[in-house]
């Protein structure tokens, strides 16, 4: 007797959904304490619409002691803000997101951002390279529950593109994918995921 086999179907693909807010020009004026208030809590919303297109209920947000984000209902989050931006994403696996805005800096930081044989992985070192480097450790530590103490143990490992690269870290390779938008850089850990990012200006955000 002929037994047909149905072929196993092909596994659906991670769909992970960063969501990159502006700042209303008006509370970014904001400084000390009700700035940093205030931006932590926009990066929530930004981390709210992630779970809404994620179709994932959002939890209890809460954090250890030494500030790393504890999952909820096995689900992962990660934000991220800046004066002029914040970032937020959930995820069914580990996850990072890291943002700045590209500016100058000083020399020394290059050393104490990452050593020789990485900045020689490629033939330009030019500060959009310093702030993929930046943001993609940041992503790799945020996603592994670590401290920026461990910033030197990441190692840039290869160059893809202009928009993908691979961080060493803990043994294991991290794959990260860049987004840039008016003059900032946004970096989350992508691994074997797709990434569909969404920025939104402050008149094109639910209210």
């Amino acid at each position: 007797m002929e037994i047909t086999r149905t072929p196993n179907p092909k596994p659906r693909t991670l769909i992970i959904y960063p969501v990159i807010l502006a700042v209303p020009d008006n509370l970014q004026q904001l400084t000390g304490r009700e700035k940093v208030s205030f931006l932590s809590r926009y990066a929530r919303k930004a981390l709210g619409i992630s779970a809404i297109k994620s179709r994932i209920r959002l939890g209890d947000l809460n954090k250890n002691q030494n500030g790393v984000p504890l999952p909820f209902d096995g689900t992962y989050w990660s934000v991220t803000h800046k004066t002029g931006y914040v970032g937020g994403v959930v995820a069914r696996e580990r996850i990072g997101i890291d943002l700045e805005k590209i500016r100058p800096i000083k020399g020394p930081v290059y050393r104490k951002t990452a050593n020789h044989s990485e900045w020689a992985l490629s033939n330009i070192k030019s500060l959009p390279l310093f702030f993929r480097y930046w943001t993609s450790k940041e992503s790799v530590l945020k996603a592994a529950g670590s401290g920026i103490r461990d910033l030197l143990k990441c190692r840039i490992k290869q160059i893809i593109d202009d928009k993908h690269l691979i961080v060493d870290y803990e043994e294991k390779d991290w794959l990260i994918e860049h987004f840039y938008f008016n003059e900032h850089i946004a970096s989350v850990v992508k691994n074997e995921a797709d990434i569909h990012w969404t920025l939104l200006k402050s008149s094109d955000q639910p209210q």
